[in-house]
């Protein structure tokens, strides 16, 4: 059975030298399609999906959908281990928008409260706490 050659491409290369630029930050496949364009560089939105999609596959780059109203975000993590593995939680700001990605043990304690106590298994990387972000707070004050 032949299996599938990873290769490089131009510009799937060019996709994760950005995502790495931007390591630690969520984006959406439109923020680097924009990202590209104000750069003056031709790559079409079908081929930044492609790549990302292949970088996704590959396990550099991780996907969040997060609801049905937004759309879906992309993280690279290159190929060490990352939360997304064990517990890895995430904040949505209600004004902005903006996706934080917590790396907060004490939160482990609540997957395993609710699956000792409610014999419920809580999928870590769909988990989502609403709210608004420290920016968007103090433009509010």
């Amino acid at each position: 059975m032949a299996t599938r050659t990873k290769y490089r491409t131009k510009q799937k290369e060019m996709v994760l030298e950005y995502l790495m630029a931007v390591e630690g930050r969520h984006v959406t496949a439109a923020e680097v399609c924009e990202y590209f364009t104000g750069s003056g560089i031709s790559i079409g939105q079908a081929t930044v999906y492609r790549q990302l999609d292949n970088l996704v596959k590959e396990g550099l780059i991780n996907k969040y959908i997060i609801d049905g109203n937004s759309p879906a975000c992309f993280e690279y993590v290159g190929r060490e281990e990352h939360c997304h593995h064990d517990v890895c939680f995430h904040c949505k700001c209600e004004k902005c928008g903006k996706l934080i990605h917590l790396h907060c043990e004490d939160l482990k304690g609540l997957g395993e409260h609710l699956y000792s106590h409610h014999q419920f298994t809580l999928d870590t990387s769909r988990t989502v706490f609403y709210g608004i972000c420290e920016d968007c707070a103090q433009i509010g004050e």
